[in-house]
């Protein structure tokens, strides 16, 4: 009888002291919880996902027709071309010519060929038969493209003419092949070549600059050309979200934006005198010659 006591009071004790345990407050408690620490393989150790941007549609074929979902859209009477002019040339030098520099005189010979007015520089057959083809040091990839050049013969004739051709390699510096009807004016057709010298010349019979986007252009790729031009056009930029862009120049007379940036937006034409024209409201609507109301300046 007094074992069995014993071991209940025993068994008394012990439960009263877990009972002291299990009520004491924790003395770490005043720390604070403990981070966590990610396990290996879990999310909070693996880097941030990244989310990859949208892929940008691209046309399979630049020449395609757009569909009728990339149309662009037709101008409308609210939306005809509008235009500035700005930052003429006071002095009349022509700070961003290269070769075919105004004033200067250049010599060499005159052949002819049968011209409809068409040619490298992709201008379209015209009824205006005084053109000429520039040799191809002088036509400096497309940049005597749309010039006035006044040609005079030995005999004291002479006639302004303007540049829609390059004539190939055998077409020595100095020399310009030019329209059968033009060469005419200089002297029979029998003489077939007759020596010349010619200088860039600003005509006032000129009319208004003309915009065209080259067939195949969209939203994503584009081709401008600049038409009509009073004075050689040295360049020609558009207006894109981080400010004006120039273009480059093929030797076919095209300005290219190979991205499509700026196709559609406002459009900066500037002459090798300076002088800038800065036109809106042109449609990106392919192979549709678009007139302005601005031209550049006579010098």
């Amino acid at each position: 009888m007094h074992r069995r006591w014993l071991f209940i009071s025993a068994a008394a004790a012990v439960i009263v002291a877990s009972l002291i345990v299990v009520l004491l407050p924790d003395r770490d408690a005043d720390a604070g919880p403990a981070p966590a620490t990610p396990v290996a393989g879990s999310r909070a150790n693996r880097p941030p996902a990244t989310a990859s941007p949208p892929a940008t549609p691209r046309p399979t074929d630049t020449s395609a027709k757009p569909s009728a979902e990339e149309a662009p859209p037709k101008a409308s009477a609210s939306a005809k071309p509008s235009a500035t002019q700005t930052s003429r040339s006071a002095s009349g030098t022509a700070p961003l010519a290269d070769r075919i520099r105004p004033g200067a005189t250049y010599r060499g010979v005159a052949t002819f060929y049968d011209s409809d007015g068409s040619g490298a520089c992709l201008y379209d057959p015209s009824s205006d038969v005084l053109t000429g083809a520039m040799n191809h040091t002088d036509y400096e990839s497309a940049k005597a493209c749309g010039a006035y050049v006044l040609v005079r013969a030995d005999n004291g004739a002479a006639i302004t003419v303007r540049i829609t051709n390059e004539c190939p390699g055998e077409c020595a510096p100095g020399q310009i092949d030019l329209s059968a009807e033009a060469f005419a004016k200089l002297a029979a057709p029998s003489a077939g070549r007759i020596p010349i010298a010619w200088q860039l010349v600003s005509p006032s019979s000129a009319g208004t600059l003309s915009i065209r986007y080259k067939t195949g252009s969209s939203r994503y790729w584009c081709g401008i050309q600049a038409m009509g031009h009073r004075n050689p056009v040295a360049r020609l930029e558009v207006r894109t979200s981080g400010g004006w862009r120039q273009l480059p120049r093929t030797e076919y007379n095209y300005f290219i934006s190979e991205d499509g940036s700026g196709c559609g937006g406002a459009i900066r034409v500037t002459d090798i005198f300076g002088e800038q024209l800065t036109v809106t409201g042109i449609a990106l609507r392919p192979d549709a010659v678009q007139a302005t109301r601005v031209q550049f300046a006579i010098h």
